[in-house]
C-alpha cells in the first residue's frame, strides 16, 4: 500500500479525466491519474466538433493533454487498470478515505473522480467491427460533414435507429437499412418520406470495401459512410462495487450525478461518457472540468452536496 494519501484519485485518463486533473493540478492539489489506455475513440483518425482541435487526430489531442497536465508537479500518472475501489470511514473521526487497487498496489485518496469511459457493443455484422470509427460511425456531428454529402446508409438496430435515419439527410442522401430490426409504423413512414429517406428491407449480409453493404439477395449498395447505433456498458464494475446509483438511458446505463457531478456516494464524482448520455470530446472536457472544480470545492468546504450559501463572489459550499 502506498504511504501517500492523495487529495484526489482519478480513474480514467482520457479527455474527461485529464480535464478534471488540470483544474486540481492548478489548485495545487495532489492528484493521481490511473489509466489503462483504452480511449473510446481510439478507432477514429480524426476528431471533430472540438473548437481549436477540429480535424486533429484524437490520439494527438490526448497525448498533448497528458503532457500538459503532468507538467503540474502535484499530478502523477500510473498506467494500468484499476481493479477495485472502496470507501472506508474511520469510526473515531468519521473521516472517509478511498482505497483503489491496481494489481498488487493500493492507493489512498480523500476524494475519487470516476472518468471511466464506456465500451461500445457493436452489431454482429461481418465487416462492421473492422470499419468502426473509419467508415462506420455513431455520431453524425462527429463524422457526417466529411462524407461530403455522399450517400449515407443507416443500419437499424432497433426502433431507436429512427433518430439516425431522420437526422442524417442533413448530411447526405440517406438509405435506411431496416435489417429486420423493426418495421416502421405509418407515422414513422410518413416522417421518413418527408425527409427523403429511402427504405431498404432486405437484410444486410456483410460490409465490404470502404462502406459497401452486401445484402442477402446479392446486391451491393455503395455508400460514402454508414451509421449504426451501438449499445454500451461502463468499462468496469467499480460503480457497482461502490454501490453507486445508475441511470438507465436508451442505449445503456450511466452513473447518476447531480449538477456538480457528484454521485450518490459522498466524495465520489463522475464525468465523461460513463456519466452522461451524449458523448463527444468537447462534452467530456467540459464535464471533467466541472468534476475537478467540484471535487476541489468539497476538499475546501466539506461535503454538503446540495446546500449552498450565496456570497458576494457567487455560490460556495457551506461547510460543517
Amino acid at each position: 500500500m502506498s504511504d501517500t494519501t492523495y487529495d484526489v484519485i482519478i480513474i480514467g485518463g482520457s479527455y474527461a479525466g485529464l480535464s478534471a486533473a488540470l483544474q486540481l493540478g492548478r489548485a495545487r492539489r495532489k492528484v493521481l491519474i490511473i489509466d489503462e489506455g483504452l480511449r473510446r475513440n481510439r478507432f477514429a483518425s480524426h476528431s471533430h466538433g472540438f473548437i481549436t482541435q477540429d480535424g486533429v487526430d484524437p490520439a494527438a489531442i490526448a497525448a498533448e493533454a497528458r503532457a500538459q497536465v503532468t507538467e503540474y508537479r502535484t499530478v502523477e500518472w500510473v498506467s494500468g487498470r484499476a481493479d477495485a475501489a472502496k470507501r472506508k470511514v474511520e469510526v473515531s473521526s468519521g473521516v472517509a478515505t478511498f482505497e483503489v487497487v491496481l494489481g498488487e498496489a493500493t492507493y489512498l485518496s480523500r476524494r475519487l473522480i470516476l472518468a471511466l469511459g464506456v465500451r461500445d457493443i457493436l452489431p454482429e455484422i461481418e465487416g462492421l467491427k473492422e470499419r468502426w470509427g473509419r467508415s462506420v460511425f455513431h455520431c453524425p456531428y462527429c463524422h457526417g460533414y466529411e462524407l461530403d454529402q455522399g450517400k449515407i446508409g443507416v443500419i437499424a438496430g432497433s426502433e431507436l435507429s429512427m433518430h439516425h435515419a431522420l437526422m442524417l439527410p442533413d448530411w447526405g442522401p440517406t438509405t435506411f437499412l431496416l435489417n429486420q430490426a423493426f418495421e416502421p409504423n405509418a407515422d414513422q413512414l410518413r416522417a421518413l418520406a418527408a425527409r427523403g429517406v429511402v427504405i431498404e428491407r432486405v437484410p444486410v449480409e456483410a460490409i465490404k470495401g470502404h462502406a459497401d453493404v452486401q445484402l442477402v439477395d446479392g446486391r451491393l449498395l455503395p455508400f460514402s459512410g454508414l451509421f449504426a447505433l451501438a449499445p454500451f456498458e461502463v468499462s468496469t464494475s467499480i460503480p457497482q462495487q461502490l454501490g453507486l446509483e445508475m441511470e438507465q438511458g436508451p442505449l445503456g446505463s450511466i452513473i447518476k450525478t447531480d449538477a456538480q457531478k457528484q454521485t450518490s456516494m459522498p466524495d465520489v464524482f463522475a464525468c465523461g461518457d460513463s456519466a452522461r448520455l451524449m458523448a463527444s470530446v468537447a462534452l467530456a472536457v467540459g464535464d471533467g472540468s466541472l468534476a475537478g472544480v467540484s471535487a476541489h470545492r468539497s476538499l475546501m468546504f466539506g461535503t454538503i452536496p446540495h446546500e449552498y450559501v450565496r456570497g458576494t463572489t457567487g455560490r460556495i459550499y457551506r461547510g460543517r
